[in-house]
């Protein structure tokens, strides 16, 4: 592509980039560090009719397109085409009345909280404060409250989405695209704005218990035994890892192998205190932070890191959480297996496991627990990380219904179609695929884990 290329595209009010231009590598910055989009045109959406353009273009030139916000989530970075950042388009409208809220493609989960508790509304927001609300929706979105609410998905009331003939649609229940474009992760097109019902949460009931090394194991069979007679109020998860010496971790952590059982419950305090005490009965808590915290402090519940960084990562959506499962887990992850991982389980089913009202794209809901292990690959080692995350997936494979898609990051020469099924029942991927080859059948939507036209 030569530097006249880009007269082609119609005035567009977001910046436009090459190779070598200043400002591109800023713009292609994203919070996964471990790999990048490397694009042949970046488009700045500054609105709808930005990304409308850039479709418009890659379509008539036959390039694969990217889309971009936060880059949390990125999968497969292309190599050449035509990259869409969409982190200008930030507006956020919120419907009091409706209890509802339209965000563009740009808007993060913490602006959105923020903007939703002014009304004394809240979101079906994820862990982490920085996450984009659309990418995190279009994969499904388990989120902090998902046992009681579902997949943030479900709760969609509109769809605003530029596809790969460059209209700009507006889909609702009941189009043939809707259910597929929730769940699919940017397969069928560039979203540009979603409306989104919110519910009136203020506070939440959740935080943190922290478990030194030799409570790991005890703390990891006491949680699994705790999530098999819960109410769909009690969200839960349970992270293992072990922290470097470095200065980046507060002292009490560094050097430690270490259990955190993160709560999230929407009912009473007492209740709360009343569910929670099996676990506090492992023993001494490194912390012990359970609290009412006002809904716009949740991101306390994993606190995530704010910091890009590098990190690959896979997934598996188990039938069950036997005893022999965990103690496979706790081999091939715990300290002395080789390079260190953070493995982490979270209990799914409650309305998790219910088909919502919207018919998304998301299956495998006898799921019981989703195991996720994640690593932070260098230069030096990234056969040896794709080796450790394969030895931990084979370990619970006896247990394994397939992936959630949103969750496999990296790894893009193993994103074949044979993953991506795994993904689904064989009978929506079929009816996902046909839908591809009507609404994208040249596949420019294929930065991700792609599914195919037939």
């Amino acid at each position: 592509m030569t530097k006249t290329a880009i007269t082609e595209l119609p005035t567009t009010t977001g910046p436009v980039f090459q190779p070598g231009d200043t400002g591109y590598d800023d713009e292609i910055a994203g919070f996964q560090t471990a790999y990048t989009h490397r694009p042949a045109l970046v488009v700045g959406a500054a609105h709808a009719e930005d990304v409308r353009a850039a479709v418009e273009y890659a379509a008539r030139h036959g390039l694969p397109i990217a889309v971009q916000a936060t880059g949390h989530g990125l999968s497969v970075a292309t190599d050449g085409g035509v990259l869409i950042t969409t982190r200008r388009m930030t507006d956020i409208r919120i419907d009091a009345a409706a209890r509802t809220a339209r965000v563009g493609a740009g808007v993060q989960a913490g602006a959105l909280i923020e903007a939703a508790a002014a009304h004394g509304l809240a979101p079906l927001n994820g862990s982490s404060l920085s996450v984009g609300v659309v990418g995190y929706t279009l994969g499904g979105g388990i989120g902090i409250l998902a046992r009681e609410f579902g997949y943030a998905a479900e709760h969609v009331r509109s769809i605003e989405i530029v596809t790969a003939d460059g209209r700009l649609r507006r889909l609702t229940p009941g189009d043939e695209l809707f259910g597929a474009v929730l769940g699919t992760g940017g397969n069928f097109g560039v979203v540009t704005a979603l409306e989104l019902a919110l519910l009136p949460i203020t506070t939440v009931y959740g935080g943190q218990l922290q478990f030194d090394t030799p409570l790991v194991a005890p703390a990891l069979e006491a949680w699994r035994l705790w999530t098999q007679d819960l109410p769909e109020q009690m969200t839960s998860a349970i992270t293992m890892m072990s922290f470097p010496d470095i200065p980046a971790f507060p002292p009490h952590l560094r050097g430690r192998y270490v259990a955190t059982i993160n709560i999230a419950f929407t009912g009473s305090e007492d209740e709360g205190e009343r569910l929670v005490a099996p676990l506090r009965a492992v023993g001494e808590r490194m912390a012990d932070d359970l609290r009412v915290m006002p809904y716009t402090e949740s991101h306390a519940i994993y606190r995530d890191p704010a910091q890009p960084h590098p990190y690959v990562a896979t997934n598996a959506l188990l039938s069950e959480l036997p005893a022999d499962a965990t103690d496979d887990l706790l081999e091939v992850t715990g300290p002395g297996s080789g390079i260190p991982v953070i493995a982490g389980l979270r209990h799914l089913g409650g309305a998790l496991g219910r088909p919502g009202p919207n018919d998304i794209s998301m299956d495998h809901r006898d799921a019981q627990y989703i195991v996720r292990v994640l690593a932070m690959p260098n230069a030096d080692n990234t056969e040896e990380v794709n080796d450790r995350l394969a030895e931990v997936a084979k370990s619970v494979e006896p247990w394994t219904l397939g992936y959630n898609l949103n969750f496999l990051y990296g790894g893009g020469d193993r994103a074949d179609e044979a993953q991506t099924r795994a993904g689904y029942r064989p009978e929506t991927y079929e009816r996902l695929a046909a839908l591809k080859s009507k609404y994208d059948p040249a596949n420019l939507f294929r930065n991700n884990r792609n599914i195919q036209p037939h």
